[in-house]
């Protein structure tokens, strides 16, 4: 049974101070700060040792992360929103703003998250970056980024939010563009860096509505306000043009596949797990404002339902198997933003998706870089086929996350994908069947293409580079530093999901801040949602083994069909962007500058010119005769005498 959209507003609890762990979470984000900044100071002084502290950073924040968790779980729901005020950080006669964290099981889980997840990819980068001479440097953008993206989630206030929301942005970019010696990694950093600004505006206009209409922007007033409907869908839809920019959704999705430049670490961690779920977090988090605009709510819904279909044809014609990953990514994101345009019970499944999505998305980037370092860094998916023979905990590992991302019983998946899916048909008028159709829909194409890249990696023929092609290849097995992380991943992809769904217990645990949604049944059994599901994802599968084992794949790409050519070219949303913003950009900074040089300096510059030609005429007359000047004072005096009488006549 699951909610309607229509749900009454949220029933806030109200904060309380923080004691105990909790009111030490400030240390969440100064101990990956502080690491990164000591490595970033010792430089080369640091290499033998700067990743070992690198890792040690996210380790500790997880630890103390956990103790906050296990100090909320045992306190009353109602007490589990804990605010500390550490100092004034803002103080002017309109807008007082202090630095403080706010603890409560929405942010809890993202620190778990990100603290857990992100100590695992700290442990495999310290053997995939082993060779890379800035492996330091590495970390201590590593640590920066968890720093920032812990300060996004703990922030007590949109202006604190906004802080942390900048700094996981400098460090997506920094980390993008990691390998800036190539020109292409360096313009794909700064296409996500400004893609990535242009959703900040976003952000930026929502505090000013809300500094507009309360006078504040802390969580504490926003969040307990009563707003306008006009008021209440501006800001709301602020927030979702911040939030797509921020998680890759239509239409500023066209980023992320171009992230995939970055060290395969970075794609597991920012691109997969955490950074690109923060749109999500900004959402949830104010879900309040949402549930007093149902246009803002609606639009929402209607983002993710696109997104999680253009994600899913991109990914179904690409054959780099990062970008593969890439598009899957923004597909599921794509789920997660349908689900917090649902009500209070879609903002829970979608933090349940979120959550054990950021475990086999992660399992499955690093596996892509395991199969990187046994292949020569090949990413082209024709060039593989046959690794499971050579790679068997890859290949175990792998097979697991996509079991999950399918959402077969009883992986991960299954438990919070589909409750999206069961969600989406709640409702009333046309809601239901097109979100419900769409999110069914997705899952079938989900699970064509990420079989697709599973059969192709994994099974067939082998299709591995030969000479005079390229180097030949010897695939083999990754070291235990990268192979651990990935089996603790796998197991997390195998059973996370079914743990926490237990009574119900993770959607619980949220209700402190997403509330309580009466419940409803689906405008089709449950019954049926689930078998048509189970039955779409088969058929995807099955058509993928059809494709790509039964039959063998071709190694270069055949020329394919209309939409396959388009998807392999992101359905031309580059071409688009260039077509509507770039180049009128570019004719209006033509046009002025051409304004600027013809008509402002040409002015300017003909003036000057003309008052020098005089000037220089007025010079010849001054030629030191006196008889030429006895000369301009008779021609003077004559002027004057007919100006004179012709006046009198």
């Amino acid at each position: 049974m699951l909610a309607s959209i229509h749900t009454a507003p949220l029933e806030a609890v109200g904060a309380i101070p923080a004691t105990g762990a909790a009111s030490l979470a400030w240390l969440l984000v100064a101990i990956p700060l502080a690491s990164a900044a000591v490595l970033l100071v010792a430089g080369r002084r640091s290499d033998s040792w700067g990743h070992w502290l690198g890792v040690l950073a996210p380790v500790l924040s997880f630890l103390l992360g956990a103790t906050i968790a296990i100090q909320l779980l045992g306190l009353p729901a109602d007490d589990r929103v804990m605010t500390t005020q550490l100092y004034p950080w803002i103080t002017t006669p309109e807008l007082s703003i202090d630095f403080g964290t706010r603890v409560d099981p929405l942010s809890v889980t993202f620190v778990l998250l990100v603290t857990f997840v992100g100590s695992l990819i700290h442990v495999y980068s310290v053997a995939y970056m082993e060779h890379d001479i800035d492996r330091r440097r590495f970390f201590a953008y590593m640590n920066f980024f968890v720093g920032a993206m812990l300060l996004l989630v703990v922030a007590d206030s949109y202006a604190l939010l906004f802080v942390g929301w900048e700094g996981v942005g400098l460090a997506s970019y920094l980390l993008i563009g990691f390998w800036n010696f190539n020109p292409d990694y360096a313009t794909a950093a700064k296409k996500a860096f400004v893609m990535n600004r242009v959703g900040d505006v976003g952000l930026l206009l929502a505090m000013g509505a809300m500094f507009t209409t309360i006078g504040s922007v802390s969580f504490e007033d926003v969040l307990g306000a009563e707003f306008s409907a006009a008021w209440a869908t501006a800001i709301g839809l602020f927030l979702l043009l911040a939030a797509t920019g921020k998680s890759a959704q239509f239409p500023l999705q066209a980023w992320l596949g171009d992230a995939m430049a970055g060290p395969t670490p970075v794609s597991a961690l920012i691109h997969a797990a955490t950074m690109v779920t923060a749109g999500v977090y900004l959402v949830v988090r104010s879900g309040p404002v949402y549930l007093q605009s149902p246009d803002a709510q609606l639009a929402v819904a209607i983002i993710g339902a696109i997104t999680l279909l253009f994600g899913a044809i991109v990914g179904s014609a690409k054959d780099d198997m990062k970008k593969v990953l890439a598009a899957s990514t923004m597909s599921q994101i794509g789920y997660m933003m349908l689900a917090a345009g649902l009500g209070p019970i879609g903002y829970a499944f979608a933090i349940f998706h979120l959550f054990t999505h950021g475990f086999f998305k992660a399992g499955m980037f690093l596996g892509a870089g395991s199969v990187m370092h046994g292949m020569n860094d090949q990413v082209n998916i024709r060039r593989f086929g046959g690794l499971s023979t050579y790679m068997k905990v890859t290949w175990v590992t792998f097979m697991m996350g996509w079991l999950a991302i399918l959402g077969i019983p009883p992986f991960s998946g299954f438990w919070s994908k589909d409750k999206i899916i069961e969600a989406a048909f709640v409702g009333e008028g046309w809601h239901p069947w097109v979100f419900g159709t769409v999110a069914l829909l997705g899952a079938g194409i989900t699970a064509f293409y990420m079989s697709r890249l599973f059969f192709m990696i994994f099974h067939g023929d082998k299709r591995w580079t030969k000479a005079p092609e390229g180097p030949d290849q010897h695939p083999h097995e990754s070291p235990a530093l990268m192979t651990v992380p990935m089996v603790i991943l796998a197991i997390g992809s195998v059973a996370l999901g079914g743990l926490l769904s237990v009574g119900g217990s993770f959607v619980t645990w949220l209700e402190p801040v997403t509330g309580h949604a009466e419940h409803h049944e689906p405008v089709l059994p449950v019954l049926v949602i689930m078998i048509a599901t189970i039955a779409v994802v088969l058929a995807g599968v099955a058509i993928a083994w059809r494709m790509y084992v039964a039959v063998a794949a071709p190694m270069t790409a055949p020329h394919g069909s209309a939409l396959t050519r388009a998807a392999r070219n992101d359905l031309y949303q580059d071409q688009l962007n260039e077509a509507v913003f770039m180049r009128p950009g570019q004719a209006l900074t033509q046009g002025l500058f051409l304004a600027d040089e013809y008509v402002v300096d040409g002015t300017i510059e003909g003036t000057a010119f003309g008052l020098a030609s005089i000037g220089r005429v007025a010079s010849r007359l001054q030629n030191g005769y006196v008889r030429s000047y006895a000369g301009y004072i008779v021609g003077g005096a004559a002027v004057a005498v007919v100006v004179m009488l012709a006046s009198r006549m």
